[in-house]
C-alpha cells in the first residue's frame, strides 16, 4: 500500500499536447484582444485631440482680434517692453496680429517637427501627440509671450514670409475642397450608375447651376449695374466665361469623372468666390453695395464672428484631409489595426501655415496700414488674392478633370 502511494505521488503530471495548445490559444486571443482595446482607445484619443488643437487655434484667433483692436487700452503693461516701441506701438493693431501668429504659428511648428514621421499608435510620438496637455500649455503660452520680446524688424520679416505661407495655405484648401467635390460626384454618380443615384445627381446638378446663375444676377445688379463700374463687370463676366468653360469640359467625352453634378458644385464655389472678392474692395468704393459704419452694430459683430469660425473651420478640414495630398499608388494601401487615423505631421504643418492665413485676414495683406475695428480680409490686397484664388480654383479643376 505504502509502495502504490508513493509511485503514486512521484507520477510526473501529464498534460496533453492539446491541452498545451488551448491554454497557448486562450493567452494568444486574449493578448490581441488587449492589443485591440489599446489601439481603440489611443484612436480615440487621437482623434479628440483634433478638437482640442482647433480650439487652441479658435482661442488666439480671437487673442489676435483682441491685440489689435483693443489691447492698447486694455494692456498697460506692454508699453513697458523695450520691443513694442514707445506707447506699445510695435504691440498693437497690425504688428501685434503679426505676434501673435508668430506664437501660433512656433508652436504648431514645433509639433509639426515632433510628430511627422509617426505612422503607429505604440510610438512615442503618439503620446506627445494626444496628452501631455499641461505640457504643451505651457510651452503654448511660453512662444506666445516670448513673440511680444522679438524686435520689430524680425517680426516684419515674418510677416512677408507669411503672405508666402498664407498663399500655399490657400493653395492646400484649394486642392482640399476640389477632392471633397469630386468624392461627392463620385458618390452620388458612380460608374455603374442607379436609376436613383443618377437622378439625384442630375437634381443637385441643376440646383447648384441655377444657384450660381442667381448669384451671377445678384452680383450684375448691386456690384455691376454702372458701367463705371468695370473692375466689377470685368470679374463677374470672367466668371460666366469659367463657368461655361468648366460645364463643357465636364460634358466631354474624353473627361475622367465626366458629369455635371461636379461642375455645378465648383461653379457655385466660384461664384462665391467672386462675391466674396468683391465684398473685400474698401467700403469707400463707388461701386460696392454695402458700407461699412462708423458704428458698430450687431450685424457687423456676427458677420466678423462668422468669419473668424470659418478661418477655423478651413483650417481644420484641410488638416485632416491629409489623404487628398496622398501620391495615387499610396492612397490605395490598406490601413492595419495600429496605423494612426490622420497624418499627425500634416495636421500640424497646416495649422501652422493656417496661423499665417489668419493673420493675413486681420490686416488685409497689408503689413503698413492698421485695419478697421471688426473688420476682416478687406482691402484691394484682399480682393486680388480671392479672384486669383478663383481663377486657380478653375485651373486646379481642369486639370483634375483633364
Amino acid at each position: 500500500m505504502n509502495g502504490s502511494a508513493e509511485a503514486t505521488r512521484t507520477r510526473p503530471l501529464q498534460i496533453s499536447p492539446g491541452d498545451l495548445e488551448a491554454a497557448h490559444l486562450d493567452e494568444l486571443i486574449m493578448e490581441i484582444e488587449q492589443r485591440s482595446l489599446y489601439y481603440y482607445q489611443e484612436k480615440n484619443k487621437s482623434l479628440r485631440a483634433r478638437y482640442t488643437y482647433g480650439t487652441i487655434f479658435l482661442i488666439i484667433n480671437l487673442c489676435a482680434w483682441f491685440i489689435r483692436d483693443y489691447a492698447q487700452k486694455a494692456l498697460a503693461l506692454l508699453p513697458y517692453v523695450s520691443s513694442c516701441g514707445p506707447e506699445g506701438s510695435r504691440c498693437f493693431h497690425t504688428l501685434g496680429v503679426l505676434r501673435v501668429s508668430l506664437g501660433c504659428f512656433i508652436f504648431y511648428f514645433v509639433m509639426f517637427l515632433s510628430t511627422w514621421n509617426t505612422m503607429k499608435l505604440h510610438e512615442a510620438q503618439n503620446s506627445w501627440h494626444s496628452d501631455n496637455w499641461i505640457f504643451k500649455f505651457f510651452l503654448l503660452v511660453i512662444v506666445m509671450v516670448a513673440s511680444f520680446f522679438i524686435p520689430q524688424l524680425y517680426i516684419q520679416i515674418y510677416g512677408e514670409i507669411a503672405r508666402v505661407g498664407a498663399g500655399i495655405f490657400l493653395g492646400l484648401q484649394l486642392v482640399s475642397v476640389i477632392e471633397f467635390i469630386t468624392w461627392w460626384n463620385n458618390y452620388w454618380m458612380p460608374q455603374n450608375q442607379s436609376k436613383q443615384s443618377c437622378s439625384f445627381g442630375l437634381v443637385m446638378s441643376i440646383v447648384f447651376y441655377i444657384g450660381s446663375v442667381c448669384g451671377i444676377a445678384v452680383m450684375y445688379y448691386f456690384y455691376g449695374a454702372s458701367t463705371a463700374c468695370g473692375l466689377n463687370i470685368f470679374f463677374i463676366s470672367w466668371t460666366v466665361i469659367l463657368l461655361i468653360v468648366m460645364m463643357v469640359i465636364s460634358l466631354h467625352s474624353k473627361v475622367k469623372n465626366r458629369g455635371l453634378l461636379s461642375s455645378g458644385i465648383m461653379a457655385s464655389y466660384i461664384v462665391f468666390l467672386c462675391w466674396s472678392a468683391i465684398r473685400s474692395e474698401p467700403s469707400h468704393t463707388k461701386c460696392n453695395a454695402h458700407t461699412q459704419n462708423s458704428h458698430t452694430d450687431w450685424t457687423t459683430i456676427l458677420s466678423f464672428l462668422i468669419a473668424i469660425g470659418a478661418i477655423v473651420m478651413a483650417t481644420f478640414s484641410t488638416g485632416i484631409d491629409s489623404e487628398s495630398f496622398r501620391f495615387e499608388f499610396r492612397k490605395d494601401e490598406a490601413k492595419e489595426e495600429d496605423d494612426i487615423p490622420y497624418s499627425y505631421g500634416f495636421f500640424h504643418l497646416v495649422f501652422s501655415l493656417g496661423a499665417m492665413y489668419f493673420a493675413m485676414l486681420f490686416i488685409s495683406w497689408n503689413l503698413s496700414h492698421s485695419t478697421e475695428k471688426w473688420s476682416i480680409d478687406v482691402g484691394w490686397t484682399s480682393t486680388w488674392v480671392k479672384i486669383v484664388n478663383e481663377w486657380f480654383a478653375a485651373a486646379i479643376y481642369r486639370k483634375l478633370k483633364m
